[in-house]
């Protein structure tokens, strides 16, 4: 009889030892897809706070439009502007565009931060959503303050 428990014993070590390999792979890449998850938020927050940094200058000097974008590329993170683009509309327009009558007070300027190819570091995840990368995009819009319109 002592036997027989000695073998059954074996064989459950086996299995435990399956069952942990199992649970571990599984647990790995659900950590694996949290540390990308908290890569995007943390862009998305710096991306976000360099939209409003923007927006706040644009509400200020509406006509400075190169001024503006520089302001959101040095505010931002992630230094590479390759891959990001800044949007700046005054009053439904785009900036550059943008007449004295749509930049004044009290009408809105708007800053728009992309970055459409953000990458992931778990190749797996991309197998589940078609592509290795995914889109970006923080906006922030404020009111203009001065000058006011006549």
């Amino acid at each position: 009889m002592k036997l027989r428990n000695l073998t059954s014993k074996k064989s459950e070590r086996g299995q435990s030892l399956v069952e942990l390999a199992v649970v571990i792979v599984i647990m790995l890449i659900l950590l694996a897809g949290i540390i990308d998850l908290g890569r995007m938020i943390f862009e998305y927050m710096s991306m976000r706070d360099a939209a409003q940094e923007g927006a706040a200058y644009a509400s200020m000097f509406p006509g400075h439009c190169d001024q503006v974008a520089d302001r959101v590329y040095s505010n931002l993170f992630n230094t590479d502007r390759a891959d990001i683009q800044v949007t700046v509309t005054i009053d439904g327009v785009d900036c550059y565009t943008a007449t004295t009558a749509n930049a004044c007070a009290p009408n809105s300027a708007q800053v728009v931060v992309t970055q459409p190819n953000y990458p992931l570091t778990m190749p797996f995840i991309g197998t589940f959503i078609g592509r290795q990368s995914v889109a970006l995009e923080a906006e922030i819009t404020d009111t203009i303050l001065r000058p006011s319109c006549p």
